[in-house]
This record gives structure tokens, sequence and C-alpha cells, in this order.
């Protein structure tokens, strides 16, 4: 497995891969298929190119096929600079139980640490979602609270834990 930051040339294989993940799991997402499935290649391209507050990661396998994806965003907010937050971390369902998850999170954790002044990073998963909770905090992640109903998708509530890790 190959993890990098994702370039220009990996636009549509981001993209297909963010429109099954938000058909196959709508829960997990504050997006939604019928919103980015218009995105323009142009519009997706932007969002998955690094800038010094962002970090788009993808992991591909021995031919070039992307496994799955996370992004990480540094807070641009003067008294919040010291915290990141990691956002939209999918793994294809052929490559999951291969450690991708685990791989792209440990990435993203190695490169906040060289990050100057980054002192922690902040997630949030849906509460159901055991398997990913256990990844979290088997990498050192804790919960600190739970928002109650945080998202509604077709007219059920979903809770999400929001969960730290100090570096």
């Amino acid at each position: 497995m190959n993890i990098r930051k994702l370039n220009e040339d990996d636009t549509e294989k981001y993209q297909a891969l963010r429109l099954i993940a938000l058909k196959k799991s709508p829960e997990a997402f504050g997006s939604t298929f019928e919103r980015e499935k218009n995105f323009t290649l142009e519009t997706v391209k932007q969002r998955i190119l690094s800038t010094e507050t962002k970090l788009t990661l993808g992991a591909f396998d021995k031919k070039n096929a992307l496994m799955g994806t996370v992004l990480f965003v540094r807070d641009s907010n003067i008294k919040m600079q010291h915290k990141g937050s990691i956002l939209g971390l999918y793994v294809s369902p052929d490559s999951r139980g291969q450690g991708v998850a685990k791989s792209l999170l440990n990435k993203v954790i190695e490169v906040a640490r060289r990050w100057n002044g980054v002192e922690q990073i902040n997630l949030t998963v849906v509460s159901s979602n055991l398997f990913a909770k256990k990844i979290y905090s088997d990498l050192g992640f804790e919960i600190f609270g739970t928002e109650m109903k945080a998202m509604k998708y077709d007219n059920q509530y979903y809770n999400e834990d929001m969960m730290v890790l100090f570096l």
C-alpha cells in the first residue's frame, strides 16, 4: 500500500470513491450524494489539493487503485491553530480489513506532529460505528463528549461522539 498526498491527477478517482462513500454510508458524512454528484472536476480538484492548513491523503494499492482517503484540516483561527480535525475518512468496501484506515490515520498523525504548533487532533464519529471507534481508540483517541441528534438523514437521527488525540 502506498499512502501519499492526493494531486490533481487523482481527482476522478477521488470523486468516484467519494460518491461511493456518500451512497453506501450516508450517515457517516455531513454531505450527501445528491449534493456532490453534481460537483465539477474543478471543484473536486480544489477540495483535494493540499495547502498550508489542509492535507488530503490517499491509500493506493499496487495497481494504483484508490483504496481510501482522509482529510486533515488545521484550524485557521489564531486562538485555535493548535488544533486540527480529521474529516471524511473512508475506505472502499473491497479494501476493508487490510489496515488501510489505520495506515491513513497513522500518516495523518505523523504529519500533524511535524506541523509547528499542532497539539491535538479532533474528529467526530457516528456513535453506533463501533468499528471506527475501535480504530480511533487503538490509536489513542478518547471520547470527550457526545452530540445527540448531530445529524438527521432520511428522517433518522444520528448521534456523534467527539474524540481527541493530544499529540
